[in-house]
């Protein structure tokens, strides 16, 4: 997920981190919550649903720090908004709405079905359900779904979203996007097909067996030609699903109303319960979790947990309240190999050897807020993972707090047995992350290696880190980072890590600069590969085969603590977007807006 950068994410600072650290380790001690209306307690949504039912009516709440990218399905890459971005806008197929891993099996959302595959997984055609309309009432045709999917090719007018369809249906660059096509009707690109107004036919120049994971994005979302405003679309899209854009004021708020066209027959995945959506922007990250234990709002439109300030609150009074799911990022450090003497392998095991990973997590956290300690690069929620139990430098295990030992012997290996120095590139506006660099610089110089924090704009990460040629310059030897998904796969969270294909001039995400043939070999046998199982292992290999190599430092296993509002039903988390999966939420009336009141302290 370009990180599907969760930005807005709030972190703590170090000293901060171990006092919270303490806090939520006692009070996961203490007991769950749970209120006398019958909340399920502590955790309760990140494995079941809680307070299912059918209700309909009333509003329902977001607060956020973080307005989406954007709200137009082409451009936005945000995980948060893609949630959000079911609520008016549908996909061939989409994911499921059950709790956990469930969540993240595709399932028919337009189409009829998940799509007819032939010729040696190169072609899929779908079917178009009746009934499917626009907010206006007109009819949601095949060509309105390629016409959406065409704009992906509109990189200089619609940017920032991702292109894996672009990727895979035009992998040499032919086609130029809907606003330069000469054709007639402004859908040139071969690649797909419309032979009526409900067929649609995928031609691929190479099989790929994650495509259907790549129509359900919201940027295979479908666009009305005479809707489309280009840039200015995110401000207000014109409708496909069960509600419809009624305002939208930028940084400030958004309220969505019921979409009068749309029918529950259409529609097997969004039982639309609320009557409105709306959403309120804050600056202060404090100030919007105060008005959440408050019950003004209903939880949180970023999915990235409360603040520590926000955290202590709601553990001591509100605890049936929280749940502590994972958020589906790995977060580490990697080693650019164009900065030496991170070139040698040896040198960069070093480092992994002599990082102090007890450490490492409570700098971020501790176990309930920072995670469990990473011991590899696959997270938990991607198939193929093998968690915890695939540990190659015993992270998590007899050198959970470092061996000195080891870490001199690859000193030694890489000819460096007196250590050496280097830079730690941190974001400024990431306070985790330069408590974790600190943690990490305390470490490393027992070990003989001198490390410097140098912070920069959080903001430029693309230009500054995303540039392997101001990384080298600047002397960036460690850089700090995370990432999750886009779709729930090893080629969906690794392949712009890894594939020596994607190492870019400018917005580079492979920062190691990894250009392994093998690497690269395994991602190819991956795509073409149909059988679940057999992914499943290829995953595993990369996995191996990239820590190995020694090109990263995995911490934690992220894990946060988020806030469900005392009315809402049908809570659950998903594993598809790492949070509470939007299109199910429903409010029970009857229920007070903060009914979980039990302290941790009195179960």
């Amino acid at each position: 997920m370009t990180t599907r950068h969760a930005p807005g994410r709030r972190k703590q600072a170090l000293a901060a981190a171990a006092v919270i650290a303490g806090l939520l380790t006692t009070a996961a001690c203490g007991g769950g919550g749970g209120d006398e209306a019958g909340a399920a307690g502590y955790d309760a949504a990140t494995t079941k649903v809680v307070n299912a039912a059918t209700t309909k009516g009333g509003t329902l709440r977001f607060a956020g720090t973080q307005d989406g990218d954007s709200w137009d399905t082409t451009r936005s890459y945000y995980g948060f908004a893609w949630n959000f971005m079911r609520f008016y806008s549908r996909q061939l197929v989409t994911y499921k709405t059950e709790p956990g891993k469930a969540g993240a099996a595709l399932t028919p959302d337009l189409a009829t079905d998940g799509g007819r595959v032939s010729d040696d997984g190169k072609t899929y055609t779908f079917t178009l359900r009746d009934e499917i309309t626009w907010e206006d009432g007109k009819p949601i045709t095949s060509k309105d779904v390629k016409y959406g999917i065409e704009r992906q090719w509109a990189q200089d007018v619609l940017s920032g979203g991702p292109v894996y369809l672009k990727d895979v249906l035009d992998p040499d660059g032919e086609y130029h996007g809907p606003y330069q096509d000469e054709s007639a009707d402004k859908l040139g690109l071969k690649a797909i097909e419309t032979p009526d107004d409900r067929t649609i036919v995928f031609r691929l120049p190479q099989p790929n067996s994650d495509f259907p994971q790549m129509l359900a994005i919201p940027s295979a979302s479908p666009v009305r030609q005479d809707k489309d405003t280009k840039s200015k679309y995110g401000l207000r899209p014109f409708s496909s699903g069960p509600y419809r854009f009624e305002s939208y004021e930028p940084g400030k708020g958004l309220e969505l109303v019921r979409n009068p066209q749309w029918k529950q027959a259409s529609d097997p995945v969004r039982k639309a319960y609320p009557d409105a959506v709306s959403v309120k922007f804050f600056s202060n990250a404090n100030d919007m979790d105060q008005r959440l234990i408050a019950g003004d709002y209903d939880l949180d439109l970023g999915q990235s947990g409360l603040s520590p300030q926000g955290r202590q609150t709601a553990l001591k009074q509100h605890k049936g309240n929280l749940d502590n799911p994972l958020s589906g990022y790995v977060r580490y450090a990697t080693f650019p190999q164009n900065v030496k003497p991170f070139d040698n392998e040896h040198c960069r095991k070093a480092v992994i050897h002599g990082a102090d990973h007890l450490s490492l997590q409570t700098a971020r956290g501790g176990p309930v807020a920072g995670g469990d300690i990473g011991t590899n690069m696959l997270p938990p929620s991607v198939p193929g993972s093998e968690g915890q139990k695939y540990d190659p430098f015993d992270l998590a295990g007899a050198d959970r707090n470092g061996n000195v030992a080891k870490a001199k012997q690859e000193l030694a290996a890489c000819g460096k047995p007196d250590g050496f120095t280097t830079t730690i590139a941190v974001r400024n506006n990431k306070p985790v992350e330069v408590a974790t660099a600190q943690s990490l610089q305390a470490s490393l110089k027992k070990v003989g290696i001198d490390a410097q924090i140098d912070q920069y704009d959080g903001s430029q990460t693309s230009g500054i880190v995303g540039s392997p040629d101001n990384v080298a310059k600047k002397g960036y030897g460690i850089v700090i980072d995370g990432w999750a998904a886009d779709f729930p796969s090893v080629q969906g969270f690794g392949r712009p890590l890894w594939d020596g294909k994607y190492v870019l001039e400018s917005g580079n995400v492979n920062y190691a600069l990894i250009k392994d043939q093998a690497i690269d070999d395994l991602f190819d046998a991956y795509a073409k590969e149909p059988d679940e199982g057999n992914k499943g292992r290829i995953a595993a290999q990369i996995n191996h085969r990239v820590m190995e190599g020694g090109y990263y430092l995995p911490f934690t296993y992220e894990k946060y603590l988020n806030w469900r509002g005392g009315r809402l039903t049908n809570v659950y988390m998903t594993d598809a977007y790492n949070g509470y999966d939007f299109v199910s939420l429903g409010l029970n009336s009857t229920k007070s807006a903060n009914s979980s009141k039990s302290s941790a302290t009195s179960q």
